[in-house]
């Protein structure tokens, strides 16, 4: 049995991504060269440090279950914890690389530590994140964004867009397409008639038209036809009820209608803070991109760079991602 094989992009080299990388190395263990091959796509002198950092020898060319592949030599320095062009660049050519990899069919698929968007743009590279970048490598038209944490799965119709123009971008064929990525998805998860929740964009889906009429003229209708197809989607749902519903178990995902509506519940249930502290103690949840022509998941967190080098990043949302990949690119 051919042994399936994931490629990681590391993420900014000056942020966390790394570090959770080779703890997820570490964490993985006997699992490695048994169950699963990976593909560590960074800068190799960081990732070799990291390695050290946790009690690992770094990869050589002698290791069949875990491999570096060097991203592009670097211009100029990379200082841990700062937001640098060159971070940037190193990042970028990360996610190239293993695209490329997925696209190829040499890996199954990939998994994605976080980079900055400010270094991506100091860089040069005018994507608003990792969705977007992806997609016009892959030249797909209509991706989207899934975020996981265990059953509690958010789909997004829109994400990096100003809140004013959020409406304008919430046509009928967008909205219907992310339910329909959503369902393939969660087919592919092995649930074989997925429950979807539509959220409500405005307060109590728009009170019979006194808070707007988006809810009723564009969702509403378009929720009874996917319900006419045989598909179990109800909609729209009040934004301040739909998301404990899922919680609940009464859907098996929930069709966001912006960035903020969809990521405050993920994090604030995947996030664990340590009272004593106030600092985040653990990190869960997984970040998809549904719609491409290879299977992507990603950690639920940024970069980091406040703690970056300090050996405190916690792995949990990058095993995590690695296992959904394994899952999605199997079914």
């Amino acid at each position: 049995m051919t042994i399936p094989a994931l490629a990681i992009s590391t993420g900014d080299p000056a942020g966390i991504g790394p570090e959770i990388t080779m703890k997820a190395v570490r964490r993985l263990g006997p699992r490695l060269g048994r169950e699963l091959r990976l593909v560590l796509v960074g800068h190799p002198g960081i990732l070799g440090a990291a390695a050290r950092q946790v009690g690992l020898s770094p990869p050589g060319p002698g290791d069949a279950a875990v491999t570096i592949l060097p991203t592009v030599a670097p211009e100029g320095p990379i200082r841990v914890g700062e937001v640098t062009a060159e971070g940037g660049r190193q990042a970028h050519d990360a996610v190239v690389r293993a695209t490329a990899l997925a696209m190829e069919g040499q890996v199954r698929a990939i998994v994605t530590a976080p980079l900055s968007k400010e270094a991506l743009h100091l860089a040069g590279h005018a994507h608003a994140g990792h969705t977007e970048l992806l997609a016009a490598l892959t030249g797909a038209r209509d991706s989207a964004m899934m975020l996981a944490h265990g059953a509690f799965r958010v789909s997004h119709a829109t994400t990096h867009v100003a809140l004013e123009d959020v409406p304008r971008r919430l046509t009928r064929e967008r909205i219907g397409r992310v339910v329909e990525l959503t369902r393939e998805a969660l087919i592919r998860l092995g649930i074989a008639a997925p429950r979807i929740a539509v959220a409500a964009l405005n307060p109590h889906a728009g009170e019979g038209g006194i808070f707007g009429r988006h809810d009723i003229d564009v969702t509403a209708p378009l929720v009874a036809e996917l319900r006419a197809r045989g598909w179990e989607v109800t909609g729209p749902v009040p934004g301040d009820t739909v998301f404990v519903k899922l919680r609940g178990g009464a859907f098996d995902a929930v069709v966001a209608m912006y960035h903020d509506q969809g990521h405050i519940p993920v994090k604030l249930l995947g996030f664990s803070v340590d009272p004593a502290t106030g600092l985040w103690s653990a990190l869960s949840g997984v970040n998809v991109t549904l719609g491409l022509p290879i299977v992507r998941t990603s950690v639920d967190h940024g970069t980091a760079f406040d703690i970056a080098g300090q050996g405190i990043a916690e792995e949990g949302s990058m095993l995590e991602a690695i296992d959904m990949a394994l899952d999605l690119s199997a079914g």
